[in-house]
């Protein structure tokens, strides 16, 4: 079956990524003191955002759901890493530590804001935002309204 609004094969995950590049951005910006650095990591939040919003607009929601769920365990994963100490880890890994510890720091931020931006716009697509017709029918949903 042909899908009736057209979309260019390739754009989602390019979304997702811009979205991932503005949270590490942001997340960085927002570790260094000042308030210029501040405001700019809040613009590419927003940015972020929006991007994962265009995102869960374009894919399913099964596939939704399934970044969700990757990006929360990728998320865990990094996480495990600050119990062990970023420069502990950054003094081990090869490359100056200070490098290392500035992109854990940015991925631990990336993926953390897209899986809980996913999440959110999961939870639209499920309870906020009624399904368009052609979902309700695939997914067994039936109308209120009788057939007859």
């Amino acid at each position: 079956m042909h899908d009736v609004i057209p979309t260019i094969r390739g754009s989602d995950g390019s979304l997702l990524a811009a979205s991932l590049a503005c949270f590490a951005v942001a997340g960085v910006a927002n570790t260094v003191d000042g308030v210029e650095l501040h405001l700019g990591a809040t613009a590419l939040a927003i940015a972020g955002v929006y991007g994962v919003a265009r995102y869960a607009q374009s894919v399913s929601r099964q596939r939704l759901a399934h970044t969700a769920l990757g990006l929360w365990i990728s998320f865990l994963v990094i996480a495990a890493g600050h119990a062990i100490g970023l420069e502990t880890i950054g003094s081990v890994a090869p490359g100056p530590a200070a490098v290392t510890v500035v992109a854990l720091t940015a991925v631990t931020w990336a993926t953390l804001l897209a899986a809980a931006a996913t999440t959110i716009f999961l939870g639209f697509r499920e309870y906020g935002s009624p399904a368009p017709a052609d979902e309700q029918v695939l997914d067994g949903e039936a109308s209120d309204y009788s057939t007859r």
